[in-house]
């Protein structure tokens, strides 16, 4: 199976991913807003604006790879280009949701402070990480042939996932609430 024959599968796995990072940054854009025990309702409204905001913010890599395709003299090795660079940009990607789930399953299957300290030192620190990953899957559209194509859209569509969590927070929980 070549890159191109691929390309469909990978623009839906990235866009998954970047759906689920969105509903997360919904979440910790929430996090510690809250003192109530039962939370259940505020935890999903909170995932669910995320999910909202991260759905607009995504078409923009895909309208970008769209003004790519059009704008490009040769359409066939543009759209290999691109799907080269889908592959360079999921692969850091991969192994950081990699070490995400571990990190969750920890959290969901460990006693209470085990499954703190999974979070803790496996969650916090994942989460800062999260820009250096988007540079590294960058730099991986480069490294697996993508080209400048790849690279623009890969940048974009770090861009848009790195602006999810400070769009909630600022639209709906920087003022204290009462």
């Amino acid at each position: 199976m070549t890159p191109q024959d691929a390309a469909p599968a990978l623009a839906v796995t990235l866009t998954a991913l970047g759906l689920v990072d969105s509903a997360f940054s919904g979440f910790r854009a929430h996090a510690g807003r809250d003192a109530r025990i039962r939370k259940h309702r505020a935890v999903v409204r909170a995932t669910l604006r995320g999910l909202a905001v991260g759905t607009g913010l995504l078409l923009a890599p895909v309208l970008t790879a769209g003004a790519v395709l059009l704008a490009a003299a040769d359409r066939d090795r543009t759209y290999a280009a691109l799907a080269e660079g889908a592959i360079g940009f999921l692969v850091p990607l991969a192994c950081y949701t990699t070490a995400v789930l571990l990190s969750l399953a920890a959290y969901l299957v460990l006693p209470f402070r085990a499954s703190t300290l999974a979070l803790v030192a496996g969650l916090g620190p994942l989460t800062l990480l999260r820009p250096l990953v988007l540079a590294a899957a960058c730099a991986g559209t480069l490294a697996s042939g993508g080209g400048a194509p790849a690279l623009l859209v890969g940048a974009v569509a770090g861009a848009a996932v790195l602006c999810v969590e400070p769009l909630v927070h600022r639209r709906w929980y920087a003022a204290p609430q009462r």
